[in-house]
């Protein structure tokens, strides 16, 4: 699988009507995008979207292209909530975030993001490959997660949708694999305007609701320690395969997160290390207060806990 951030473009552009093929027959294999990128196959799809992947004809470069589906690309909500993206991630620059390259748009009205394609493997799609992760290697990702976030956090911009399927374990050139934050989809600048407000007010809705925290729940206005919870259910899944709130349906351990407390890393690993348990479980305080106040200060905190001091060599510029 692939992805990577959004870029953004200036100016105003016409758009056309446009008429949705059927669903079943929607493809944009084999076909080209604007007469430059050649869309080679297509690697997924979400609820709003569908990626490919395709050559940039100008560059000879291999890139990802996320298209808004097409049912809802003479959505007009949905097309602005798009642009946003694109205009929040092409401000962020960082190795462990994702970088768009550009938006664009069809002749015929379909709405698409250009993306480095990269090669890698989802973190979801590890964890049901290999089950729960060695401590060394999965403080490192969280690590490395945690200097994305920072960056996107002192732009005033949080995620909303942090969860393993928008984490991207890449080849990092050493034998090793690095963690890259995906989608920045839900991501909302975390400022006052009007025209934000629209997009976001039905935010309790948006995100994923396993990895949710309880003020997303509820609909509150969200700042970074709600990133930072989510992080801690990442992490309490990655470690023990589990999450950290049981229920039948996600409703359920919606409603547990809101009256309960998370179960303890230590019911499911009896030998996972004490420091790094209190560590993350810090992170999921129902409480924003009670939680970390930085994604700096999560990481310097999980780097604490990291036995290896070779590792924490090895981490320690990305926490400056």
């Amino acid at each position: 699988m692939v992805d990577v951030a959004v870029a953004g473009t200036s100016g105003t552009t016409v758009r056309k009507a446009y008429k949705p093929p059927a669903p079943d027959r929607f493809t944009l294999s084999s076909q080209r995008i604007d007469n430059r990128y050649e869309v080679l196959r297509r690697l997924g799809e979400g609820g709003m979207s569908y990626v490919y992947e395709a050559k940039d004809l100008t560059r000879g470069a291999t890139v990802a292209i996320k298209i808004l589906s097409p049912k809802l690309s003479a959505d007009q909500s949905s097309v602005q909530r798009l642009r946003r993206e694109a205009g929040l991630a092409m401000r962020l620059e960082h190795p462990h975030v994702c970088k768009i390259m550009r938006l664009g748009e069809t002749e015929d009205g379909l709405i698409y993001l250009v993306m480095p394609y990269l090669r890698g493997e989802l973190l979801s799609d590890r964890e049901a490959k290999v089950g729960p992760m060695a401590v060394g290697m999965g403080v490192e990702w969280l690590v490395q997660i945690c200097s994305g976030l920072q960056h996107a956090h002192q732009m005033h911009i949080i995620h909303r949708d942090l969860k393993p399927e928008n984490v991207m374990l890449v080849p990092a050139g050493d034998g090793t694999d690095k963690a890259v934050v995906m989608d920045f989809g839900l991501a909302k600048e975390n400022r006052a305007d009007p025209s934000m407000a629209k997009l976001t007010a039905t935010g309790i809705i948006l995100g994923t609701p396993e990895f949710m925290s309880p003020e997303q729940i509820r609909g509150k206005e969200l700042d970074a320690r709600s990133d930072i919870y989510a992080l801690g259910v990442v992490a309490f899944e990655m470690f023990t395969g589990k999450l950290p709130f049981a229920g039948r349906s996600a409703q359920e351990m919606m409603i547990a997160r809101l009256r309960g407390k998370p179960a303890t890393l230590r019911q499911y690993q009896p030998d996972f290390p004490a420091p790094l348990e209190a560590t993350l479980m810090r992170s999921m305080a129902a409480e924003p207060d009670d939680r970390f106040g930085t994604a700096l200060e999560f990481g310097r905190a999980l780097l604490q806990t990291a036995d290896d001091p070779g590792l924490a060599t090895k981490l320690a510029s990305l926490l400056k």
